[in-house]
């Protein structure tokens, strides 16, 4: 693997494919799950930034090997939401998904964005991507309920920029 990762926010409809390997090679997410990160890439393909979803893909040695969809919440005047951020299995561990999360963070601050807001599961499958939120200077700022189902509270985490 070529060591350098570069990003780039233009989509091609392989995209849409290209988050379904991202996000199915994790094995962290539902296929309804993916479904929705998919459409979230139509979407954005037949609307553009009108669709309210921002992405941005990192690449190495050719291969697409994470991303992010995120965008500014409807009715606020500078919050951003992290709806999705994933690195492909064979390219956890390696830092990759801090350097997209940095990247996500800079472009959501070129914006106009000064708050990003980010929710994920309190299973215990989730235990690492709480910790990778945490060690990425956010903190917890919510915990709702039974959220997503018994027993699984949904944990909002938020960082100023």
């Amino acid at each position: 693997m070529k060591s350098d990762v570069i990003f780039r926010e233009n989509l091609t409809k392989s995209d849409m494919e290209n988050v379904r390997e991202i996000l199915t090679s994790t094995g962290f997410f539902y296929d309804f799950e993916i479904k929705v990160a998919i459409e979230l890439v139509e979407e954005y393909l037949q609307k553009g930034k009108e669709s309210g979803y921002l992405f941005l893909f990192a690449e190495s040695g050719g291969r697409t090997i994470g991303y992010s969809c995120y965008g500014p919440i409807p009715c606020t005047k500078h919050s951003y939401d992290l709806y999705w951020i994933g690195v492909h299995n064979d390219f956890r561990g390696k830092g990759i998904g801090k350097k997209v999360l940095a990247e996500s963070e800079k472009r959501m601050g070129e914006l106009g964005g000064k708050k990003i807001f980010i929710e994920t599961s309190s299973t215990e499958k989730y235990l690492p991507t709480r910790k990778f939120y945490l060690d990425c200077g956010y903190e917890e700022c919510a915990l709702l309920k039974e959220f997503y189902g018994p027993g699984d509270h949904k944990h909002i985490y938020e960082k100023a920029l």
